[in-house]
């Protein structure tokens, strides 16, 4: 794509198993190769909002810690629903699902995606907020979409481009790629600027 070709390094690596940001990088025409990091997912408890994913993300990269050979470029990324001063992380059961959209149900949240970009002479950390709101669920909503299984890899219990989002998001303001898991403007951005320094 003739768009993105300015922007794809020489070797990108994606450090994330999450399907939905291949499928993110793979639309914007870029080539990856995935990695996955092994890390325990927790976080200072004084951290707060983006400080959290922009954390997260950065240990990822960390974890990875790839041979750091010129023109090698590797990208990590964390998504988190803040809502209410507190996250709503990826279930763990059934009953955290329910409980999670019941507390999204007729409210605003905050989604919020940190992204580390790690080349052979530096790190960049960047993150994006979007607001969404859901409009009232009813129970017998949430309990078919939970009964489907798709809440329990997301953070916060719902993919915003699954039937959930389709019958339930009211209004959005801010990137919704960024929602589905990885705010793709910002990743052309910062690619743009490590293309200019040369990766």
């Amino acid at each position: 794509m003739e768009a993105f070709r300015d922007i794809q390094p020489p070797r990108l690596l994606l450090g994330s198993g999450s399907p939905r940001r291949r499928e993110l990088l793979q639309a914007m025409g870029l080539t990856f190769e995935v990695v996955r990091p092994e890390v325990d997912e927790t976080y200072p408890s004084h951290l707060q909002g983006h400080q959290i994913t922009d954390y997260l993300a950065a240990l990822k990269a960390e974890a990875l810690n790839p041979a750091r050979e010129a023109g090698t470029v590797l990208l990590t990324a964390d998504t988190i629903v803040w809502h209410q001063g507190r996250v709503l992380e990826k279930p763990a059961s059934a009953e955290e699902a329910q409980l999670a959209l019941e507390q999204l149900s007729g409210h605003w949240h905050e989604v919020i995606t940190s992204v580390c970009f790690r080349t052979q002479g530096e790190s960049v950390t960047t993150h994006a907020i979007t607001r969404v709101k859901f409009a009232p669920l009813e129970l017998d909503v949430i309990s078919e979409y939970v009964a489907s299984g798709q809440p329990m890899d997301k953070a916060g219990a719902y993919g915003i481009q699954e039937w959930i989002g389709l019958v339930g998001v009211e209004a959005i303001d801010g990137s919704y790629t960024n929602v589905v898991g990885l705010p793709t403007h910002l990743v052309y951005k910062t690619l743009k600027t490590l293309a200019k320094r040369g990766f």
